[in-house]
């Protein structure tokens, strides 16, 4: 076996283990939305991971890839691994509006929203990027998807979320919010370290190569940043709600955690470890923030994805300019531009046409029933408690 050979079959080998720890990250989306909302809409929202990965899967297969990178000639792995690389990070984006929308959409209307969304709208915009199109050209950086796929993600959730409207009960008459507690905590912490463990395959495993000395550094970087991040946003969000509520709020941490690690994703090969902390110390701050605001304007969003996602997506981006010599700030500016005006406009429009044709609310019975036995008929806790007795 040549060198040229064993080089090709290392970074084939760990372009598909990154691939394989990417795929993970849809058991801990499962977990986390799982365990954040309430025990009579378990099954449902485990139902929509499923399928919707499986969607995403064979759409990404027929239609987005060709759509995104047209016929690469990649020719230092082979090919295949790096359809299945990108074909979960799809998957990924489609994840972030599950969580966001739950309790209350209707199942058909999501699965066909998911459809579109995997097999055009992300790829369009992917393309525009990681596909050599007009952002590549304008310098515009993001290593490993704050904004193409996190943010994307964010963007047709958020269109999804205000067509919506709240859950039933999550909003007084004055306006006020309430507080609508997740069924399993210890689920949503098993999701979030999933998610954590998934993130070195994610950013890991964009550096593409594991290859040569160069190559293996970088990836050693990326993996102590990544963690760095994570750490450092979920001690700024535990910081944050210990002084302004004097508890340790155990969902702002775990969103905390998230949001250092999309934070970081944006560049995690060229900060040091220090800079990487003040990341996604950043990061953990700003979720709260924006978790709260957001609430306050009415956007109910269940697992706060859009704050994670979404906001500090952009900051992840934005940031980029501090921490890499290869990107300036206009750019970073125009890509996080483009992309949300895209995701968002295009998604808004599906939303609305599903709203209009099928419906894409449950009613006010259903609701209240629960969709594990209106569209699952299986209850995730039957020997616990009964959906029809909430």
């Amino acid at each position: 076996m040549t060198i040229e050979q064993l080089a090709y079959s290392v970074d084939t080998f760990y372009l598909l283990m990154s691939a394989a720890l990417v795929m993970w990250m849809a058991a801990g989306f499962s977990m986390l939305e799982a365990g954040m909302v309430r025990s009579k809409n378990t099954t449902e929202i485990l139902v929509k991971n499923v399928l919707l990965y499986s969607i995403a899967g064979i759409a990404y297969l027929v239609i987005g890839y060709r759509l995104m990178y047209g016929t690469p000639n990649v020719e230092t792995y082979a090919q295949q691994a790096d359809f299945f690389f990108q074909m979960v990070f799809v998957a990924t984006a489609m994840s972030i509006v599950s969580g966001a929308v739950a309790e209350r959409m209707k199942l058909n209307s999501f699965l066909l929203f998911c459809l579109v969304l995997t097999a055009v709208i992300y790829p369009v915009q992917g393309s525009w990027s990681w596909g050599g199109g007009f952002l590549s050209e304008l310098g515009f950086v993001d290593f490993a998807g704050s904004g193409i796929v996190h943010m994307a993600g964010a963007a047709a959730a958020l269109a999804g979320v205000l067509l919506l409207g709240p859950r039933q009960g999550k909003y007084a008459e004055d306006g006020t919010s309430r507080a609508i507690p997740g069924a399993n905590m210890p689920l949503a912490t098993l999701g979030t370290f999933i998610l954590w463990m998934g993130w070195f395959g994610f950013n890991g495993g964009s550096q593409l190569q594991l290859s040569g000395t160069d190559n293996a550094n970088a990836i050693a970087l990326v993996f102590v940043n990544t963690n760095a991040a994570a750490a450092s946003g979920a001690l700024g969000a535990f910081l944050l709600v210990r002084l302004k509520w004097q508890k340790a709020d155990l969902t702002m941490i775990l969103n905390g955690a998230l949001a250092g690690l999309v934070a970081i994703t944006a560049e995690p090969s060229a900060p040091t470890p220090l800079i990487a902390c003040l990341i996604g110390l950043g990061a953990g701050v700003i979720v709260v923030g924006s978790i709260l605001f957001l609430d306050r304007r009415g956007i109910d969003d269940p697992v706060g994805a859009i704050s994670v996602h979404g906001v500090c997506g952009l900051y992840g981006l934005l940031l980029v300019a501090w921490t890499s010599a290869d990107a300036n700030i206009l750019s970073q500016l125009l890509g996080a531009a483009a992309i949300f005006s895209w995701v968002f406009t295009a998604s808004l429009v599906l939303w609305l046409f599903l709203k209009v044709t099928l419906g894409i609310r449950i009613n006010a019975s259903e609701e209240r029933i629960g969709s594990d036995l209106t569209d699952c008929g299986v209850e995730a806790y039957p020997e616990f408690v009964s959906s029809k007795e909430n």
